[in-house]
C-alpha cells in the first residue's frame, strides 16, 4: 500500500510538471523561482489614478515591483481580486512588465 502510494505521488509529480511547462501560470513547476518578473501597475477607479498605498491596499501587491514567478502570478491576482471584492468599484488596470530582462510587454484588465 505505501508503495503505491508513493508512486501515485511521484506520477502525480511528474504529469504536473510535465503540464507546468506548457501553461503561462506555471503553478506546478519544481522550480517556480526561474523566471524573474518585473512590473508596474497603473490602475483606475471611477476615473482616478490610484496611488501606491491604494493599488498595495487595494491588490496586496506593491504598484512597482518583482515577482520571482510568471507574470501570469500577478495577473491571477490582479483577476481575482477584480472578479470577486472589485466587481462592485470596478477598476481599469494597465501592468507593464519585463521578464528576465526582455523587451517591456502590456497586459490589460479589463482585456481589450
Amino acid at each position: 500500500m505505501k508503495i503505491t502510494a508513493g508512486a501515485v505521488l511521484l506520477l502525480f509529480q511528474v504529469v504536473m510538471i510535465f503540464y507546468a511547462r506548457f501553461v503561462p501560470s506555471r503553478y506546478f513547476c519544481w522550480a517556480p523561482f526561474d523566471i524573474q518578473t518585473e512590473y508596474k501597475l497603473h490602475v483606475e477607479v471611477n476615473g482616478k489614478t490610484l496611488n501606491a498605498k491604494e493599488v498595495r491596499g487595494r491588490y496586496r501587491r506593491p504598484q512597482n515591483g518583482t515577482d520571482n514567478r510568471s507574470p501570469h502570478h500577478v495577473m491571477d491576482i490582479i483577476q481575482g481580486y477584480e472578479e470577486t471584492y472589485g466587481r462592485s468599484n470596478p477598476a481599469r488596470v494597465e501592468m507593464r512588465y519585463r521578464v528576465n530582462g526582455k523587451q517591456e510587454q502590456v497586459w490589460r484588465w479589463p482585456a481589450q
